[in-house]
């Protein structure tokens, strides 16, 4: 097995667990022939004799900035081929100030739907709804998700902003309730995939903390996006 180099980067809000949930894929990239690096920062992406020889970065950094040189080097590295994937809002809500760096992604964070006013605490499960994540029809036969039906989940719902270039491998909908200011229902991407210069881009929205990451269906999702967005992988098994 051809050994590859695989960066995770971490940190930002320490509610998404971002140690724990990066240090649960660790084994399996060492299993597939990585050799893994972790980051607990944005300045690695400022290296970029290092970056050129990175097959995938791992990136889950929630709601943090980055400067104009990390951006750079992360950028460059996408567009000449490193893969670039991680899940919910340590990919999809990372920097916020950056319109570049959306760009790339495809898709931002823009609201988790919450409980009845009445009956919220203040706590994180304010925002934990149970849905349903459909598998659109490309997604049915792409190897990220091939063989995955229609799941359930009970945890943040992401609305995320994206445009037509994702190849949208799964969706959510929103539902309206009477507390809410949308009056329709409203279909946002939950799994999507994009193609950025040499470079492949994996998102996953369900991925809150560690125990969504651990649901069969999402953690089988993730193992097979990493894979997929690696460089150097062609395909991965269904």
């Amino acid at each position: 097995m051809t050994q590859r180099n695989a960066l995770i980067v971490r940190g930002g809000w320490d509610g998404h667990e971002p140690v724990e949930t990066t240090d649960s894929v660790i084994p399996f990239l060492e299993e597939h022939g990585f050799r893994v690096r972790v980051s607990e920062g944005t300045r690695v992406y400022t290296d970029f004799d290092y970056l050129d020889t990175v097959d995938l970065i791992v990136q889950i950094n929630t709601m943090n900035s980055i400067e104009r040189g990390e951006f750079a080097g992360l950028r460059r590295a996408v567009l000449n081929g490193t893969g670039l994937a991680g899940w919910h809002g340590g990919i999809a809500d990372s920097y916020r100030d950056n319109a570049d760096y959306l760009h790339m992604i495809g898709g931002q964070f823009a609201h988790h739907a919450g409980i009845a006013p009445e009956l919220r605490t203040g706590e994180q499960s304010d925002n934990y709804l149970p849905y349903t994540v459909n598998i659109t029809e490309y997604g049915r036969s792409h190897p990220i998700t091939a063989g995955i039906t229609d799941f359930e989940l009970h945890t943040e719902q992401y609305w995320v902003l994206s445009d037509e270039y994702n190849d949208v491998l799964a969706t959510t909908t929103q539902a309206v309730r009477p507390w809410d200011a949308w009056n329709r229902p409203v279909t946002a991407p939950a799994i999507w995939t994009r193609q950025w210069g040499k470079g492949r881009i994996f998102v996953s929205a369900p991925g809150h903390k560690l125990e969504i990451v651990n649901d069969p269906n999402v953690r089988t999702i993730i193992e097979r996006g990493l894979l997929w967005a690696a460089r150097g992988s062609e395909a991965v098994a269904a």
